[in-house]
C-alpha cells in the first residue's frame, strides 16, 4: 500500500478536501478504500490493494488525449485499465508478492469477470460509489440532464444491490437526488 499511495501521491493535480490538500489520485484511493471497507469491514488484500491503485498514475493519460465523443472515451478508459493493472504490477513485483497474486490484482483492475467475481464486483461498487458520493455532483454541473440521467443509468447497472441501497442513502443534494430519482424510474 505504501508503494501505491507513493506512486499516486506524484499526481501533479490536487484537490482539497476537508481543508487539506491532496493530490487527486492519492485522495481517490482514499476514498476507495474508505468505500471499500463500508462494502466489506475485511476484503481479501487483493481487493484492497486493487481498490487503493485504480486510478494509479492516472494523470500520465489525460482524458484530453482522445476524443471527446463515447468512442473516445470507451478507448480512454480502456486503455486507462490496462495502464492501471501494469503500475499496481510493477509495485506489487517491487514489495514481493507472489505472481498469482498479482494475476488477481491486474483482473480485479481489468474489470475482467465484473458480476461473476466478489472481488471485481467489491471494487467495482466502491468505485460507483466514490463517483456517486464525491464526484456526481460536480458532474452535474457540466452536462445536460439527458446526459446525466444517462450516467447514473450505466452506473447502477454495474453496482450490485448491496451498492445501490449504499447510494440511496447517499445524502444528494436536491437537484442530485432529482436526477437520481428520474434516472431509476423505467424508461
Amino acid at each position: 500500500m505504501s508503494l501505491i499511495d507513493t506512486a499516486n501521491a506524484s499526481d501533479p493535480d490536487w484537490e482539497t478536501w476537508q481543508g487539506k490538500p491532496y493530490p487527486k489520485t492519492f485522495l481517490y484511493g482514499l476514498r476507495m478504500t474508505e468505500w471499500l471497507l463500508q462494502l466489506n469491514p475485511k476484503p481479501p488484500e487483493t481487493a484492497f490493494l486493487a481498490a487503493r491503485a485504480q486510478h494509479t498514475c492516472r494523470w500520465l493519460v489525460p482524458r484530453d488525449h482522445y476524443p471527446r465523443d463515447r468512442k473516445g472515451y470507451l478507448e480512454w478508459r480502456t486503455f486507462l485499465y490496462r495502464l492501471h493493472a501494469e503500475k499496481a504490477a510493477q509495485l506489487l513485483h517491487q514489495a514481493g508478492y507472489e505472481e498469482a497474486f498479482i494475476h488477481q490484482v491486474k483482473r480485479i483492475l481489468m474489470k475482467r469477470s465484473m458480476n461473476r467475481d466478489p472481488q471485481v464486483q467489491l471494487v467495482e461498487d466502491a468505485a460507483c460509489l466514490v463517483f456517486l458520493h464525491y464526484y456526481f455532483a460536480s458532474f452535474a454541473n457540466q452536462y445536460d440532464e439527458d446526459k446525466l440521467i444517462d450516467i447514473v443509468r450505466k452506473t447502477w447497472k454495474k453496482m450490485s444491490e448491496k451498492a445501490r441501497l449504499a447510494a440511496l442513502n447517499l445524502g444528494f443534494d436536491r437537484e442530485c437526488a432529482q436526477l437520481v430519482q428520474k434516472a431509476l424510474v423505467a424508461k
